[in-house]
């Protein structure tokens, strides 16, 4: 299996309107042609069909930030993941900490709504991370492990998808988890990884998503089994963001 071109992708959370597709263009347009990397940014559901239309003759793909289990039904504010591809997404980031804290959703729910994504041809990206607490109690890799164990289901077999490792401690507080923790978490997921769906499991992508900066990402994307990076605040400003996705190593061959 070819190795695979890290993937930088932008979680724009609950932020964006109509005047920040301009941003979103110019992120797409400092894109270099020679850049390593593939590039997404994944926007909240008001701004899919837009971004999509303004961003389709790019580099930059589009996605959503979550997704229902259910293709339809009386589910009044959800969005399914064909409603996603319909508006014209290609990827989804399913279980991030914020969902899993926010609204209590499991590691079966989760795993639901990635074969969601793959039902509407998305590729799902798929969250995982501890808390402080859990950190400090020494249960993090059990709790991280354990939750891609649960998280992602066999019929992720032959599929293009992500894992991305995201210390909760690390989303939005300025600190980052050191690269000694990075390689540590990562080689655990990568472990799951190979039990679960075998030698391809080797070159399945792993990101790292915490307070990821301009400052630290060519760090960070130089640590072992880092597979790219789901950037939050960062990726809302180009001049932010390109940053980042220059920082992006060519594929290991």
């Amino acid at each position: 299996m070819a190795a695979l071109a890290p993937w930088i992708v932008g979680n724009w959370k609950m932020n964006g309107l109509s005047s920040d597709l301009d941003e979103a263009l110019a992120i797409a347009q400092g894109v270099a042609v020679g850049a390593h990397a593939r590039v997404a940014i994944c926007a909240p559901a008001t701004l899919v069909h837009r971004l999509a239309g303004a961003l389709h003759a790019t580099r930059v793909e589009v996605g959503g930030e979550d997704c229902r289990a259910e293709e339809s039904g009386a589910f009044t504010g959800d969005v399914s993941a064909e409603m996603l591809a319909d508006a014209g997404a290609k990827l989804v980031i399913l279980g991030h900490s914020e969902r899993r804290a926010g609204y209590g959703e499991s590691d079966a729910l989760v795993c639901g709504k990635v074969e969601a994504a793959l039902r509407a041809g998305l590729h799902p990206i798929v969250c995982v991370g501890e808390t402080l607490e859990q950190r400090d109690a020494g249960e993090a890799v059990a709790v991280v492990t354990g939750q891609a164990m649960a998280s992602l289901p066999a019929a992720l077999a032959g599929e293009r998808f992500a894992v991305a490792y995201e210390p909760v401690w690390a989303i939005g507080t300025g600190r980052t988890a050191s690269t000694a923790d990075i390689a540590q978490m990562h080689a655990a997921i990568r472990g799951v990884l190979v039990d679960k769906f075998g030698d391809a499991g080797a070159k399945i992508s792993i990101l790292y998503g915490g307070s990821v900066k301009p400052a630290n990402a060519a760090e960070i994307l130089a640590t072992a089994e880092v597979g790219g990076a789901l950037v939050g605040g960062a990726s809302l400003k180009a001049a932010d963001f390109l940053p980042i996705i220059e920082a992006a190593p060519p594929p290991a061959l």
